[in-house]
């Protein structure tokens, strides 16, 4: 019968589907397994650094520094994080769509935090100028279609990282800002709770912010409970002076939290994609199960239509 013939077709073809979306989630789940091990193992250090640099909350407000400098914001610079590649579910839908509502109003945006000081900008929202650097080519077609300008791209860094493999970013970001090419950068990524759930975030990268920080502490603070990180605030003596501590530290700081958010977004990709992969397979299962059934019922109604037709005929002929 052609309607057999034709299920069985689509049977085929969604059991080879099923077999290729099981593949891409084993993969996926390996990945995910290293990247969530590489981004919890960096979280120990991140906190800690982040929590030595918010206990030295006056230095950060009586030391003057270009990457502490807090201007009236003008023109900005966006780090996006995204992946090179889909089939990762809602993983870079939920990021873009975060950032092309702030791009459309950056109301928030627009606003520069130095320690407890925050500095408001009187330039309308329409005349406030947005540029990106792109990490994942998503994240560049979707800036393209925006309009924004991209000033470069950093499609490697979307799987594993090293520390050394960001510092090209980190120096890029930090000499645009400290030649006052823009008044404020800005950092989005996803960040990964678990393998069900990923938030995407922004973070104010420069001028440097003890409110981030502390935000950043915030959301850790279950992890660094867990791990015995928790310390009182405490007084620091630093040698050979404040000065020096700080124009070493807040560089290496910059670059911490780009490192930082890269293996986030990679843990969060990754566990998107093989969720995305499972529901994939469940869903080819259950269609096949349908489409099984279907070709049962009209296999049986083809045998009794036949059964029925020659009991028919044998009538007749008896007749």
């Amino acid at each position: 019968m052609q309607g057999t013939r034709e299920l069985k077709r689509r049977i085929k073809s969604v059991n080879n589907t099923k077999k290729i979306t099981r593949a891409m989630e084993m993969v996926a789940a390996s990945k995910m397994r290293r990247a969530v091990a590489a981004v919890l193992s960096i979280r120990p250090y991140a906190h800690s650094a982040w929590s030595m640099l918010t206990n030295m909350a006056r230095a950060f407000e009586n030391y003057e520094t270009p990457l502490l400098a807090a201007r009236e914001v003008k023109k900005i610079c966006i780090v996006l994080v995204s992946s090179n590649r889909g089939l990762c579910g809602g993983f870079n839908s939920r990021l873009l769509r975060k950032v092309i509502e702030q791009v459309k109003k950056p109301t928030l945006l627009k606003v520069n935090r130095v320690g407890g000081r925050r500095i408001e900008s009187s330039v309308p929202d329409a005349q406030i100028e947005i540029d990106f650097i792109t990490i994942g080519k998503k994240g560049s077609a979707a800036v393209r279609k925006l309009g924004k300008n991209i000033i470069a791209t950093f499609d490697d860094l979307t799987y594993l990282p090293r520390a050394e493999d960001v510092r090209p970013l980190a120096r890029l970001v930090i000499d645009e800002y400290t030649a006052e090419k823009y008044d404020k950068t800005v950092i989005v990524y996803t960040d990964y709770i678990s393998a069900v759930q990923q938030i995407p975030k922004f973070r104010q990268l420069l001028p440097i912010s003890k409110v981030d920080l502390e935000k950043q502490l915030a959301d850790m603070d279950m992890l660094a409970e867990e791990l015995g990180l928790e310390a009182p605030p405490m007084e620091y003596k630093v040698e050979p002076d404040a000065k020096t501590i700080l124009e070493n530290i807040l560089p290496r700081l910059v670059e911490m939290q780009m490192f930082h958010a890269i293996l986030e977004s990679n843990a969060s990709k990754e566990s998107a994609r093989m969720v995305a992969m499972r529901n994939a397979t469940d869903a080819a299962e259950e269609m096949v199960g349908n489409l099984t059934l279907i070709f049962n019922q009209l296999r049986q109604a083809g045998i009794t239509q036949e059964i029925a037709e020659i009991s028919a005929g044998r009538a007749a002929l008896e007749g």
